[in-house]
């Protein structure tokens, strides 16, 4: 079964390329919490763990990581559409 770590820095409109964000910035939200990120993951339709301990290597402060149970798509797929989904649940 393949497994993906989502990060919120992954989704943070705050960041920069370099400094981890993955989507593009229209995409991003200010501040995404792992709550948010399982609720998109859930969405699309997939199983999300939420590991609210870890920290991204590229960030001081935890605040978490999502893993994703079972996806098939690849992953930038993947973080393609949570953050569509993030921004949506948003607004």
């Amino acid at each position: 079964m393949v497994e993906n770590v989502l990060w919120p820095a992954y989704f943070d409109a705050g960041l920069t390329r370099s400094e981890g964000r993955r989507v593009p910035r229209d995409l991003a939200v200010d501040e995404p919490t792992v709550d948010e990120i399982a609720d998109a993951v859930q969405q699309v339709g997939y199983d999300a763990v939420i590991e609210r301990e870890k920290t991204y290597s590229r960030e001081f402060d935890p605040r978490g990581r999502v893993l994703v149970k079972g996806a098939d798509d690849s992953k930038n797929d993947l973080v393609q559409a949570i953050g569509a989904y993030v921004e949506l649940l948003r607004e």
